[in-house]
């Protein structure tokens, strides 16, 4: 064992408490960034679960002064073709207005191909009552969400007045109800492409193509190599920045109060160490009369820095994963949002990166005590005790 680490540990042991103390400061905030990333990255992916998923990666819309895409069955093959697409959903959106009894609501209606559109958004997936596929087989039908159908108060089998001041007006069949657990519940309505095209009267056109990729980090790629095809496209990510913008705001608010609580507990660290320049300035100006250059001094007080905050690094981490994991297992009293959990996930890296950055801190928080240590003249050090 190199000497200056043999002295490190022994002025350590020799203020066992203020260690502790300084071990513990660290463990504590450590403890805290563990907890608050795992539950930053569970939020996050949630965010991404409940809104990027449940979104098209990636649209096509009509080109500039354009109103429809016309010959788009020639136009999806292409765009399947491209690597990383796994889905293509023509289809023809606008506003419509429902009405049932006295009830009546303004709604956005798509029309789709039901098989299609499956690939995109899954919202088979999502359906709670009734057969998304009948939209295939049966002219004039409509799926709607189960919030629209209470505040209608309607069921499958019921039939809708749907018209609009452009449209031709139709009356439509519930045939399935679908829960998504988002604000689409309220006012997204679908029902077949054809049956969307006679209601809006626009031929065999659709106005939007939506897409699924296998990654939705790739849709600012993918959009330019579908628009170096002719068409208008463009990724989630412009057409929802506020997504992003609510994650980088929230993500740089816990870094900076993180940082502060670490830093906190870095001037523990630093306040030991004064301590221990203190009561250890005999000994420091003996070691200092027996040969050992200002380097050697030095070295054991970043050493006792480094020591504190790594040890302290190690036991926070791994009691914030166990607080986190402990949290995240236990089912929120009431669903929310369709939150059953409180989402939590912990990223190794993610700890590895804490313990370096801890133990890098905690060596330049050293450099200070360390630095003065080291500037002690023996002779006065040595007759001063």
């Amino acid at each position: 064992m190199p000497y200056e680490l043999f002295i490190a540990l022994r002025h350590l042991k020799s203020r066992r408490r203020q260690s502790l103390i300084s071990i513990s400061a660290i463990g504590i905030a450590v403890t805290i960034l563990v907890i608050s990333n795992a539950f930053m990255a569970g939020f996050t992916e949630e965010i991404y679960d409940v809104t990027v998923e449940n979104l098209p990666h990636v649209v096509v819309t009509p080109g500039e002064e354009q109103e429809y895409i016309h010959f788009y069955n020639s136009i999806i093959p292409r765009i399947e073709s491209i690597e990383g697409v796994v889905g293509a959903s023509p289809a023809l959106d606008g506003e419509a207005t429902l009405r049932y009894k006295e009830q009546t609501l303004n709604v956005f209606m798509r029309g789709i191909e039901p098989e299609k559109e499956d690939s995109v958004s899954h919202i088979s997936e999502d359906i709670v009552e009734g057969d998304l596929y009948k939209l295939i087989h049966s002219k004039n039908t409509i799926v709607i969400g189960d919030s629209l159908a209470e505040d209608i108060d309607v069921k499958i089998g019921d039939k809708l007045s749907v018209n609009f001041p452009t449209a031709n007006p139709a009356s439509y069949e519930i045939v399935a109800i679908f829960d998504t657990g988002t604000p689409a519940d309220d006012i997204l309505t679908y029902t077949s492409l054809k049956t969307a095209q006679e209601f809006y009267d626009t031929g065999d056109a659709i106005n939007v193509i939506n897409i699924r990729l296998a990654d939705y980090n790739e849709d600012k790629n993918i959009a330019k190599e579908i628009e170096a095809l002719g068409y208008e496209a463009s990724g989630w990510t412009g057409t929802n920045p506020e997504i992003l913008q609510t994650i980088t705001i929230e993500t740089t608010s816990n870094n900076i109060i993180l940082a502060l609580i670490l830093l906190i507990a870095s001037f523990g660290v630093v306040s030991t160490l004064n301590m221990v320049v203190m009561e250890k300035v005999k000994e420091i100006g003996v070691l200092m009369a027996m040969g050992a250059p200002a380097s050697v001094i030095r070295r054991i007080f970043i050493l006792e820095s480094g020591i504190l905050g790594l040890i302290g690094a190690v036991i926070g981490s791994i009691l914030g994963a166990a607080i986190a994991l402990m949290i995240g297992s236990y089912p929120v009293p009431a669903e929310f949002y369709g939150i059953e959990k409180i989402p939590v996930i912990i990223n190794i890296s993610d700890i590895l990166i804490t313990v370096v950055v801890v133990f890098a801190l905690n060596l330049i928080a050293g450099v200070y005590p360390a630095q003065r240590a080291a500037g002690l003249d023996p002779v006065e050090a040595i007759s001063t005790h």
